[in-house]
């Protein structure tokens, strides 16, 4: 009888020690949780664009299909020498491949059926010009009426602008809202009585770029201006620290 007593209180006296470390435990563990500051770090760098791509299209219209192919490589030809004579390279200059559309005119009988009429065959080519010199083909895209004068149909795009070092930037930026973030946690755990410990976390956030001094609109996802040459660059990192 007394050893069932004896072994009841053996019993007894481990299940509190268990039930004490597994508090003790919970207490320590819901503590050093709580001892965590959350920042996030920002930076933002303005730059200029040093590439640039500049579109254009031309079209010719005939009833005949090869008369229309002739006109349109005449044209062509005739872009080409323009383009170089403004100081464009051969290779800043891309021609795409010549679209062929078969165009109709649609008219309505007296009893209301409609009836289609080949109007002829409509084909575009477009060139596309890449260069770093964004001055000289800025420039140039505003003349392009000297080929609307000449008889040539053709239609200017705006230029896009791109930065070549990119990725660089990227990852400058990406130090410099760590640095930011760190401040950030410091100037909170001192301001708090504390002292900052090691990082625990860090993710980058979103990347955007967007035009300088504009009203566009950031996004979630990443805006990615490429219709201004002068861009604002902006990067966010969230970062964990602990606190002493």
């Amino acid at each position: 009888m007394k050893s069932n007593q004896l072994l009841r209180t053996i019993i007894i006296s481990i299940s509190l020690i268990i039930s004490v470390i597994i508090i003790s435990y919970s207490v320590i563990n819901r503590n050093s949780t709580s001892n965590v500051i959350v920042v996030t770090g920002s930076a933002e760098r303005n730059f200029e664009s040093d590439l640039i791509v500049w579109k254009s299209q031309f079209s010719v219209k005939d009833m005949n299909l090869t008369s229309a192919y002739t006109e349109l490589k005449k044209q062509s030809e005739s872009t080409r020498n323009f383009l170089e004579t403004k100081g464009i390279k051969a290779s800043e200059m891309t021609f795409s491949a010549i679209e062929i559309n078969k165009e109709y005119v649609y008219i309505t009988s007296s009893n209301n059926n409609t009836i289609s009429n080949f109007d002829g065959y409509r084909l575009t080519q477009q060139i596309t010009v890449t260069s770093n010199d964004v001055p000289k083909v800025e420039r140039i895209s505003r003349e392009i009426t000297e080929l609307i004068n000449s008889g040539i149909e053709i239609t200017s795009l705006a230029p896009e602008y791109y930065y070549t070092k990119l990725a660089d930037l990227k990852i400058a930026m990406l130090a410099n809202a760590s640095q930011d973030g760190y401040i950030r946690a410091k100037t909170i755990a001192e301001n708090g009585e504390g002292k900052l410990g090691k990082m625990i976390s860090s993710s980058m956030g979103v990347f955007q770029i967007v035009a300088q001094n504009s009203s566009e609109d950031y996004s979630w996802g990443g805006a990615f201006n490429t219709s201004s040459k002068r861009k604002t660059a902006t990067i966010t990192v969230k970062m964990q620290y602990q606190v002493k």
